[in-house]
């Protein structure tokens, strides 16, 4: 068993994880630390864990456990680090958008590996650090990675994904209440949302050259789920990509490539990602759905560990969503 600290626990993405630490096989939950709510049960703010656990927040970190995981916002994670030196043995994993981009990836000598797996498993399996994808992120470069590794994203790329009120964090904001969400949709950061930058540089590492995306990101009336669809110019028949899809996923067990038409339901509170593939007129659409709080967040970060501690690559993360 190998022990695990997490900073950070009380957002939905920290209760996610929370859950899947517990109930992990190959894991000791050591500590859970917060600074506004030393001494709390984690029941008190999960109450899906009460008979799960009697453990308590805390305000004391154990730096020399086995992986670390950071759920804080963006922007503190590397503060955090800075003030608090794990052993060079621990495995760093943050939820973070602090160290996603090249630029960035190089902190207090570690090098945080982009944690995509389905983009950069070898160098995930020799990291000491992870930078963790973000949920939009994740969702859309499934869509567009085997497109982009065979070279053939020749146009630009036009994306529409819808996210739950869960990708907001718990934190209330006008956009957040239910009274605004209910029976509601709207789109925010319209061709500049932050996850761009990871996006922009995964494709066009692979592409070969700059690739003209255009996101735009949209707020659901829904708790939990991305629901996204992009379409780019494709020279080639229907038969073609799904063969190109099918090629790329065959080795990850979490990538799926559905003949049908695919619904957000078939993935919440699972780590699977579905596609699904419609050409209609030389133009491909690639429809992606992920759980934005497990295959784009805290499944993830499970599913990086799994791979650097030589587990196998799903342990843990058996999950069914369900689909009624």
């Amino acid at each position: 068993m190998k022990t695990a600290g997490i900073i950070g626990g009380s957002g939905y993405t920290g209760g996610e994880l929370l859950r899947l630490v517990l109930n992990h096989p190959g894991l000791t939950l050591d500590f859970v630390y917060s600074t506004t709510r030393p001494g709390f049960a984690l029941s008190d703010t999960h109450p899906d864990l009460l008979g799960s656990t009697t453990m308590n927040f805390t305000d004391q970190v154990n730096l020399d456990v086995a992986v670390v995981f950071l759920c804080l916002g963006h922007g503190n994670s590397s503060k955090f680090l800075e003030q608090n030196k794990f052993s060079e043995q621990t495995l760093i994993i943050d939820l973070s958008n602090d160290f996603r981009l090249n630029a960035d990836s190089e902190f207090m000598g570690r090098t945080f590996v982009y944690g995509l797996p389905e983009r950069n498993k070898e160098a995930i399996e020799e990291a000491t650090a992870i930078a963790n994808p973000g949920c939009f992120a994740t969702a859309i470069q499934l869509a567009l990675l085997p497109l982009a590794t065979a070279q053939k994203l020749t146009n630009s790329i036009h994306i529409n994904a819808t996210t739950g009120s869960t990708g907001a964090g718990v934190g209330l904001s006008a956009t957040a209440h239910f009274s605004w969400r209910n029976n509601n949709m709207s789109w925010y950061k319209p061709f500049t949302h932050q996850h761009l930058g990871e996006i922009g540089e995964s494709i066009n590492e692979l592409q070969g050259e700059a690739t003209q995306i255009h996101f735009l990101p949209q707020r659901g009336d829904f708790t939990r789920g991305i629901f996204a669809t992009a379409y780019t110019a494709f020279d080639g028949s229907l038969e073609e990509a799904v063969a190109l899809y099918t090629d790329y996923y065959a080795k990850d067990p979490f990538t799926h490539i559905s003949k049908q038409e695919i619904a957000l339901k078939q993935v919440i509170n699972s780590n699977h990602c579905f596609l699904h593939l419609h050409l209609h007129e030389g133009t491909l659409l690639i429809t992606s759905v992920i759980d934005n709080l497990i295959k784009g967040a805290s499944g993830q970060a499970i599913q990086n560990m799994n791979l650097i501690f030589g587990w196998e690559e799903g342990l843990g993360l058996n999950l069914k969503a369900s689909t009624f």
